[in-house]
């Protein structure tokens, strides 16, 4: 998760560790839509920390009822969800977040992992480039794109390889190099 700590597209959000960098940088990131949402969104990230996630999601499920419009909550909900691999809820929230606020970089960088993580490349690729078109220095933004033009370099190479005739092993060292480095990126 991304400059609210973006989940690369391997699924990055490497478990809620990257979740207390996320809401931490959500205090600073979005305009806050109520006095109490700053307040929110401290205690539920103090209450993930401490393994307390069925509580914090309830914090903040009460805070989302009384500020449905916050940004920065309806972001966290999406975030915990993606940790808690609920994909199909997040996935949903991030949609609308970027209809409700299409000028922020995160929810589509955030849409891109979880479309990448489902080998929905080019959809990721789109996200991914939507969200860099709004941000241009979004680091996580910038490495999820990488990692998606990688898998799909191989993607293209695997169907290079199958209709090439005569000699491959060119094709095949650029695919055999592809390969590797998209497991590195995992």
């Amino acid at each position: 998760m991304h400059s609210f700590d973006s989940l690369a597209p391997r699924a990055r959000q490497r478990r809620f560790g990257a979740v207390a960098g996320l809401l931490a940088a959500l205090l600073c990131a979005l305009p806050v839509a109520a006095a109490g949402a700053t307040t929110s969104l401290e205690q539920v990230q103090s209450m993930w920390l401490q393994g307390q996630q069925t509580q914090a999601l309830q914090l903040l499920r009460v805070a989302l009822q009384a500020t449905p419009n916050d940004a920065r909550l309806r972001f966290a909900l999406a975030s915990m969800q993606m940790e808690m691999n609920q994909t199909d809820e997040a996935e949903r929230g991030l949609l609308s977040l970027t209809q409700d606020h299409p000028d922020l970089a995160d929810p589509f960088n955030n849409l891109a992992v979880i479309r990448a993580a489902r080998g929905e490349l080019s959809g990721a690729r789109d996200a991914l480039e939507q969200a860099l078109r709004l941000q241009p220095d979004h680091a996580p933004a910038l490495e999820n794109l990488g990692d998606v033009l990688v898998r799909l370099a191989v993607q293209h190479y695997e169907h290079a390889q199958r209709f090439a005739s005569g000699d491959k092993r060119v094709l095949t060292i650029k695919l055999n190099r592809s390969r590797a480095l998209a497991e590195r990126a995992e």
